[in-house]
């Protein structure tokens, strides 16, 4: 297990930890995500912080959002995405459970 006060090296865990499900590498508002078998993007890193499309009104985005710090994601500021979830590093334990739950959230 990797040091999980380094996002950088939690989330390339978590990215290892789901290619064999069929999780990809990519981009996502400059940010690196990873894309389900359909190209969607489910997961990212940014700013230190797991962003997970959980979907909206799910327990999973309800459990998500109870964290300390955790919020919804705002990538241009002002304009919150209602599916989206970030996880803060505080969290990083329970970072691969959300990237689990968003891999498999029905979009």
């Amino acid at each position: 297990m990797t040091d999980r006060s380094d996002p950088a090296a939690r989330y390339a865990e978590i990215a290892e930890e789901l290619a064999p499900r069929g999780a990809t590498q990519s981009k996502m508002f400059g940010m690196p995500c990873l894309k389900d078998t359909t190209g969607k993007a489910f997961a990212g890193l940014h700013e230190g912080e797991l962003v997970c499309r959980l979907g909206r009104d799910t327990p999973a985005l309800a459990e998500a959002l109870r964290l300390p710090g955790a919020h919804l994601f705002d990538p241009v500021g002002g304009r919150p995405m209602k599916d989206w979830a970030c996880i803060p590093l505080g969290a990083a334990a329970h970072w691969d459970n959300f990237a689990e739950a968003a891999l498999i959230a029905p979009r």
